[in-house]
């Protein structure tokens, strides 16, 4: 058993080694199964709801604010001649 007041930094780090393994133990000890564990059964997995990713928001402030802000400048006839050469 080492002290739990080390002195020097050997003491220390082999103090923090044994304390991380006494930790860990207790831990296997308190969280331990009795059996196997098992996976969710067919009544449990279906009774879970769980809603996916969604990328609703992004879309509607793109829709909001992005795209209105670019369809909705004012063009003059000479740029919508020009406009019309470019896509034919």
């Amino acid at each position: 058993m080492m002290h739990s007041n080390p002195k020097t930094m050997t003491e220390l780090c082999e103090y923090v080694k044994q304390t991380r393994k006494q930790r860990a133990a207790e831990h296997r000890r308190e969280f331990a199964h009795e059996g196997r564990c098992s996976g969710l059964t067919d009544k449990e997995y279906l009774s879970l709801k769980h809603s996916q990713k969604s990328s609703y928001p992004k879309v509607r402030k793109f829709t909001h604010h992005a795209m209105w802000r670019e369809t909705s400048k004012q063009y003059s006839v000479e740029q919508l001649k020009q406009i019309k050469k470019c896509t034919i």
